[in-house]
């Protein structure tokens, strides 16, 4: 049989679309074979066929978002994933509904070539790139604790501490048209921001 696909998403826009599009194909197969597969088998099977098939450089984070679907607080420990729902109050989903704005840049990248210049820079032991991502993952838990809080402003400017420490992975993360974006929006009273996935263009 053929299978059709369509996302209304560009390609390249940082929004995990392909492996959002590999879960979804998975699951559809899975159904039609009559296997019924948990939410994080199916994230597994689609990190493997993008990173052991495909050649695709990057983590599982993706996967697991849209295998499970909702807002998680995720630990990565080598290949080993924990997962938890976050239970967020009503008001802090409706705040998060109506003051949260997805742009995208116009600019379409491969995260996988993002993620190599990162994976270089740390491996190479390069203190601004170790040092930024020590720093992201005492945000990620600082995020966590605002959002259960409902301290929203809070979590906008966290928003703009991690991007300033993704900034420093590596110099194609950003560039000027991405900053202009960022400026034009602080200046009309935006409280933070980041680019979506490894940035470098796709999503703000």
């Amino acid at each position: 049989f053929t299978i059709v696909t369509q996302s209304t998403a560009p390609p390249g826009s940082g929004l995990g679309t392909s492996a959002s599009m590999g879960v979804a194909l998975l699951a559809a197969l899975a159904r039609y074979a009559r296997k019924y597969l948990l939410p994080y088998e199916l994230a597994e099977l689609a990190s493997a066929i993008e990173r052991q098939e495909l050649k695709i450089r990057g983590g599982k984070q993706d996967h697991y978002a849209s295998a499970l679907g909702g807002i998680s607080f995720m630990e990565f420990r080598g290949e080993e994933v924990k997962t938890s729902a976050l239970r967020l109050s009503q008001d802090t989903q409706f705040e998060l509904e109506k003051n949260l704005v997805l742009c995208y840049t116009g600019k379409s990248r491969l995260s996988g070539d993002i993620h190599r210049n990162v994976v270089e820079a740390y491996t190479g032991g390069e203190s601004k790139t170790v040092n930024a991502i020590e720093t992201m993952k005492e945000i990620t838990l600082k995020m966590k604790d605002a959002l259960l809080s409902g301290r929203m402003e809070e979590f906008g400017q966290l928003m703009s501490e991690n991007w300033e420490n993704q900034k420093r992975l590596h110099p194609s993360v950003s560039n000027n048209d991405i900053e202009r974006l960022f400026e034009l929006a602080m200046e009309q009273g935006a409280l933070g921001g980041k680019a979506c996935g490894a940035g470098g263009g796709g999503c703000l």
